[in-house]
């Protein structure tokens, strides 16, 4: 005759409520479905985000990816699924803050200077004009390049922005508005 052993009586009670949250929260939360289908919809908008933002475009895949494994594995937590766009979003500005920490710390740590990348074929005047900008966004304060960027290069509303950044809608206002006054002042000495 087989001996069953008894299950303890707080157990089994105690499983099925822990399940049953796990599941609420899931439900609730961003589903993978979801994220995949995000995912497919705005990759490339994302690695955009990070090419502004960053200069290489490994750098950017990294960052992207690195945000949608991010908000894949905290997808639980979040409770509007429209919002999963806007975490992701979030997700890269800070992840591109980071690496540009990372290559600035490497850059200080350098023994020699690193060696200027342009190269004769590089001459074309919209190339000229693109290396311009580029130089007077990087002159930039941080938080004005941030808003420009978003704004006009990822095409958001101010108040995307705003969310995004976690600022206010007159901040981004008051930023884009300086910064797109210091890069005219920087453009025109140029010209």
């Amino acid at each position: 005759m087989p001996v069953i052993a008894p299950m303890p009586a707080a157990r089994p009670a105690q499983l099925p409520s822990q399940r049953e949250g796990a599941e609420r929260s899931m439900a609730a939360g961003t589903t993978v479905d979801h994220l995949t289908e995000t995912y497919r919809a705005h990759y490339r908008s994302l690695l955009g985000l990070a090419a502004l933002l960053l200069d290489d475009t490994a750098s950017c895949e990294d960052v992207v990816q690195e945000a949608f494994i991010r908000v894949h594995s905290a997808r639980s937590r979040v409770r509007e699924p429209e919002k999963t766009l806007a975490y992701l979003r979030q997700t890269v500005v800070n992840l591109s803050r980071s690496a540009l920490r990372r290559r600035i710390l490497g850059l200080k740590l350098l023994s020699k200077p690193m060696p200027d990348m342009a190269s004769a074929e590089e001459g074309a005047y919209d190339q000229l004009e693109r290396d311009a900008l580029i130089k007077a966004m990087r002159g930039l304060q941080r938080r004005q390049r941030e808003v420009l960027v978003l704004r006009y290069f990822a095409d958001m509303t101010e108040a995307q922005v705003a969310e995004t950044l976690g600022i206010s809608l007159g901040s981004v206002k008051a930023y884009g508005s300086r910064g797109i006054a210091a890069l005219r002042v920087v453009m025109e000495a140029q010209a």
